[in-house]
């Protein structure tokens, strides 16, 4: 979701289940960065990745529940999972939250899209 999408951490950590617009192919962020609310695209991967995850979680409220499953994941058990993911894939580097988000916007802007769009 954060690749994908170009999500924040904090944007990916409280994202509701409700959230996830698949007939619009959009996903409604809340509250982001200056208390705005916005809407990105679903990509239809990211739509797939979705469902497969839904199936096998039943997150009910929050799409990424923490412990408690009253309140959202940390984004610091969500750097933590992003670690042990990256360690996993043997990939030998360091890749942060963020990192995803700047690879989305490279990758968009490589293959054609407009810097409105990008933003």
């Amino acid at each position: 979701m954060a690749y994908r999408g170009g999500l924040r951490a904090s944007e990916v950590t409280h994202l509701k289940v409700g959230d996830i617009d698949s007939g619009r192919m959009l996903i409604r962020i809340e509250q982001g960065k200056g208390r705005k609310d916005r809407h990105v695209m679903l990509s239809p991967g990211m739509l797939d990745l979705g469902r497969n995850y839904y199936r096998e979680a039943q997150p009910r409220g929050w799409m990424f529940p923490g412990r408690n499953r009253i309140v959202p994941i940390s984004t610091r058990q969500f750097n933590q999972a992003l670690g042990v993911a990256c360690d996993f894939a043997g990939s030998g580097k360091k890749i942060s939250p963020h990192t995803l988000r700047h690879s989305f916007a490279t990758h968009l802007l490589e293959s054609g899209a407009g810097m409105g769009v990008i933003q």
